[in-house]
């Protein structure tokens, strides 16, 4: 990917971030800030605004981080398993581990003696429906084999990056960073690959023009490569 590319998507994806966080704040956090917009209060509106959109920005860089870091673990995985379809079960098993640790351990550290389990599948859920749409819409756009990557990033990937408030437990953040990290994996994920066509095709145009490059090579880097797997 080119450079432009890399800021492109930094950028858009910190957009991503803050008006998710903006957005989704407001709503979730509607009780505390209700008084800010029924007595008309300007200043608090926007410093509130300000606030949430910079915690975005927040949550976009530990995406980005996560989403970097994932790229290359799947490579190293690869390289290790010597198996797509090997490194595709270990994905599997991950996931499923996760999304048992997510419900059992939060209900093992944060259940109270009347609390029931129910709840605490919420978030579980949220995480495999989301996963499921954004890996399936993965693969139309590429090929099958994105699926199960696609799944183990948008699950296992989010949950590391949601340590912070999982281990706080309060539920506004709960689920304000986790729409945010959502949206933010998502839009990173269903990106990747139009940038990396995009920078692809810039260095072909920049080949062509340059002197010295013959016919043969120009008609090589013109033919279509293989569809990506994540």
């Amino acid at each position: 990917m080119t450079s432009r590319n890399w800021v492109k998507l930094f950028l858009n994806t910190l957009l991503v971030g803050g008006l998710t966080t903006a957005i989704v704040g407001f709503i979730v956090r509607w009780n505390e800030f209700q008084p800010y917009f029924t007595e008309f209060k300007l200043f608090d509106i926007l410093s509130t605004l300000i606030w949430l959109i910079v915690m975005g920005f927040l949550f976009s860089v530990i995406s980005q981080m996560g989403f970097f870091a994932y790229l290359t673990v799947h490579r190293f995985g690869l390289g290790i398993f010597k198996s797509v379809s090997l490194w595709n079960a270990v994905q599997i098993v991950l996931i499923l581990f996760g999304l048992f640790d997510l419900v059992y351990l939060r209900y093992e550290n944060f259940a109270g003696s009347k609390d029931v389990l129910l709840p605490y599948f919420v978030p579980a859920i949220i995480l495999l429906v989301v996963g499921l749409i954004v890996a399936w819409y993965k693969t139309k756009q590429t090929n099958q084999e994105a699926f199960i990557p696609a799944m183990f990033f948008m699950i296992v990937v989010t949950l590391v990056e949601w340590v912070p408030v999982l281990r706080v437990n309060e539920k506004s953040w709960l689920y304000l960073m986790m729409l945010a990290l959502l949206a933010c994996n998502a839009y990173q994920l269903l990106i990747l690959h139009k940038l990396n066509l995009q920078s692809e095709q810039e260095r072909q145009k920049r080949a062509s023009q340059s002197p010295g490059k013959s016919k043969n090579n120009n008609q090589a880097n013109m033919k279509k490569t293989k569809k990506p797997s994540i």
